[in-house]
């Protein structure tokens, strides 16, 4: 099988782009790495290609797939056949939010 190309732009330390990149572990898949924090010309290529600004964004044999989860890229490639099913566990969460999203714990009060 033919390993698609595969340009994904994302953020250093986000959930949802370290379960992007477990996807391409998990499949042995080579992929560029795109950091669109540090880099501000491959932000302004993501949103060009894809239209909006949220990430992360992977491109997937010229297909664009815009704000998408690991869980998401990994069901795209299946059912395209780019992959073929395995068994390994992914190493890191692949549909979590960025920790600034994460829902706050908050402190419990009780009521005397």
């Amino acid at each position: 099988m033919n390993k698609p190309k595969i340009i994904a732009y994302l953020k250093p330390s986000c959930g949802w782009s370290q379960g992007v990149r477990a996807i391409m572990r998990k499949y042995d898949l080579p992929f560029e790495d795109r950091d669109i924090i540090n880099d501000p010309l491959q932000r302004q290529e993501m949103i060009e290609k894809s239209g909006q600004m949220l990430s992360p964004c992977v491109e997937v044999n010229g297909k664009m797939l815009p704000d998408i989860s690991g869980e998401e890229v990994e069901a795209y490639l299946l059912a395209n056949n780019l992959v073929g099913s395995n068994d390994r566990t992914p190493d890191a969460p692949t549909n979590q939010p960025c920790a600034h999203e994460m829902p706050q714990a908050s402190p419990l009060q009780f009521k005397r």
